[in-house]
């Protein structure tokens, strides 16, 4: 088991159905790569969390319960070179792990081997549910691991998804 494996995920935010995907792949390889995706993008009904944020609640919520490392990914909106874009910010990896069509399809394209992870509940474990639940004042916690919680908690994140909604409602 020498392989090095990908994952690549928004993380907006972190929660339990990432980290289930992440552990089942990490009994699955020697070493994770993560990549946090549209690293750029913050600040927005979709993308509300920065990419450092996002780094803090995975490393929090991971701690170093196993072998990875965080890089992050930024966009560039050409399917055509949007793989060889990833292999230029990340070290050299055997498999990628995803359950996006999207992601397999332009990986597999350019020859590499994709497995995908069995599914952790994605009506309830999505950003979009979790995002949707803070806006809403609903539980959200359950939701997502203690480190995740931590760095909310830390940065006033339900606050400022709360703002973002009222001002992306007023246009």
């Amino acid at each position: 088991m020498s392989e090095k494996a990908l994952i690549i995920g928004r993380f907006q935010p972190f929660h339990l159905g990432h980290l289930k995907m992440i552990e089942w792949a990490a009994n699955e390889v020697e070493k994770l790569i993560i990549g946090i995706g549209s690293s750029q993008e913050s600040h927005t009904l979709k993308n509300p969390f920065t990419a450092s944020e996002r780094r803090e609640m995975i490393e929090r919520s991971l701690k170093t319960r196993f072998r990875y490392e965080i890089y992050e990914i930024p966009d560039v909106n050409n399917d055509d070179i949007w793989v060889s874009h990833v292999r230029k910010l990340v070290p050299d990896f055997d498999v990628v792990y995803t359950n996006s069509d999207w992601v397999r399809d332009l990986f597999e394209r350019e020859g590499f081997v994709v497995r995908g992870t069995p599914l952790f509940k994605p009506e309830v474990y999505s950003g979009t549910e979790v995002r949707k639940r803070m806006i809403g004042g609903k539980d959200w916690q359950s939701l997502v691991p203690l480190g995740t919680i931590e760095v909310i908690k830390e940065i006033n994140g339900v606050e400022r998804l709360k703002r973002l909604f009222r001002e992306y409602s007023k246009l």
